[in-house]
């Protein structure tokens, strides 16, 4: 599909180059942040499938996002580091491209796998009664299974425009991954056909980023309205106070790098912004989770035992 179009063969990826004398303190930084993340997704991943007191949609939700966590810092983190060590480091226009493709489809996902969680939370607290009836498990895996195909779908039809674009002469990529606006950037076709993948850009934002977090945002004020009005106020809260918080750090992020005014920020300052999500939120997720979370943390506990008495 990719290559049509392509009058230069490879991006040179400069990575951070303003903190060359720092790459190796960062390659360190950066391989022990993705160890972690991997590791402790990874974890959470097999306490759910383990601890029968985690067989709950919320819980199998949040193997769902510990899945996208890991294959978004996957996407990236490798190849930065490889750039790390080399000082910059080329990439083909068809793997970059590929690269944007994943890192975009895993973006989209989460937000729509974050709009499923805050939808467990909602009929969890407002409608406790027929949770079971209405949260059941092939539910719950039809709603993954449809955030998986809309978000994969979706941006396959940016990407299938972003393929045809031509880029001459030396094209010099100032970041550590491919991303879509230094991408569109570097690009010499008709500014009619960029301006074409810029609306079908916002439209793909408003889709699979906008909505979710206007339909969050209301599932909120629903369960606030619902928490006091209870006697028991502190229990329903931490039932998804750690939903909120990867919510409001997730897309505060996304709106910092991509919503924000960039006029005035240094290429080194956008970088650091998206390392934000792109290894930041993936590694601090199951943090989040693990260390507020009761159940999780008895679940590890038991399988620490489990494995010590054998």
């Amino acid at each position: 599909m990719f290559g049509a179009n392509h009058t230069v063969p490879n991006f040179l990826l400069l990575g951070f180059q303003n903190l060359q004398t720092f790459n190796y303190v960062l390659v360190v930084l950066f391989f022990l942040i993705y160890t972690f993340t991997v590791t402790s997704n990874l974890l959470i991943v097999v306490l759910v499938a383990m601890a029968p007191s985690l067989k709950t949609p919320m819980y199998f939700f949040f193997t769902q996002l510990s899945v996208s966590d890991i294959l978004l810092s996957t996407n990236i983190t490798p190849n930065m580091l490889h750039v790390l060590l080399n000082g910059g480091s080329t990439i083909s226009v068809t793997g970059c491209i590929t690269q944007l493709g994943v890192h975009s489809i895993l973006t989209a996902t989460e937000c729509l796998f974050l709009t499923v969680m805050s939808y467990d939370r909602y009929v969890a607290i407002c409608n406790p009664l027929h949770y079971v009836s209405i949260m059941s498990h092939k539910i719950c895996v039809q709603m993954i299974m449809c955030s998986w195909l809309s978000a994969f779908l979706l941006i396959l039809v940016i990407l299938l425009l972003i393929s045809k674009l031509r880029f001459c002469g030396h094209q010099i990529f100032d970041h550590y991954f491919c991303d879509f606006g230094p991408l569109l950037e570097l690009s010499c076709s008709e500014q009619d056909f960029i301006f074409i993948i810029h609306l079908v850009d916002y439209a793909l934002a408003t889709l699979l980023a906008f909505f979710p977090f206007v339909y969050i945002s209301f599932t909120y004020i629903c369960i606030f309205i619902t928490i006091f009005g209870i006697s028991s106020t502190q229990k329903a809260f931490s039932t998804c106070s750690s939903h909120l918080i990867v919510v409001s750090m997730y897309y505060g992020t996304l709106i910092m790098v991509y919503m924000a005014p960039s006029k005035g920020h240094s290429l080194n300052f956008n970088k650091l912004l998206s390392l934000l999500y792109t290894a930041g939120t993936p590694c601090l997720n199951p943090i989040i989770y693990s260390l507020r979370n009761q159940e999780i943390k008895k679940a590890f506990m038991r399988c620490v035992m489990s494995f010590s008495h054998k």
